[in-house]
């Protein structure tokens, strides 16, 4: 496991967030959002994050990378339902050469709804592990 569960549930803490609306499609007959939502959710916020830092997702596959995901954890604290507002705030909160970690703290009015983390490894167009180019590690240490 590489994952670290060190995640914070300070939102200063985060370089970014990002704000989704429960969609009905998301719930279940009580209208709580179905656990497979949320990782939809921290994968629109990496993408939104991304595009903040000024190189979308798209720019990085465009030079011959890829972001696979290699671990998920998600720890739910509160059920999120159809039609509230989550704010899923992100960071990179490590890099080595090849991997690097995410997290991310989902909110729901004013009350941490999950913890998340994801760990990705860089690859190339083949889906063989590669290390991160200097500028990829330039843009997301920071972040």
């Amino acid at each position: 496991m590489r994952i670290s569960l060190d995640i914070s549930t300070n939102p200063a803490d985060y370089a970014f967030s990002f704000d989704i609306r429960v969609r009905f499609a998301e719930t279940d007959a009580m209208g709580v959002a179905h656990h497979s939502s949320y990782v939809a959710w921290l994968e629109a916020s990496r993408v939104e994050f991304l595009r903040e830092l000024g190189t979308p997702y798209p720019d990085i596959r465009a030079q011959g990378f890829d972001l696979a995901v290699l671990e998920l954890f998600t720890n739910y604290r509160r059920s999120a339902r159809f039609d509230e507002l989550v704010t899923v705030h992100t960071r990179v909160s490590s890099f080595k050469a090849a991997t690097f970690q995410m997290d991310y703290l989902l909110i729901v009015d004013d009350e941490v709804c999950a913890l998340a983390a994801t760990v990705h490894g860089v690859v190339d167009p083949t889906g063989r592990a590669t290390r991160a180019p200097a500028w990829m590690r330039e843009l997301l240490a920071g972040a």
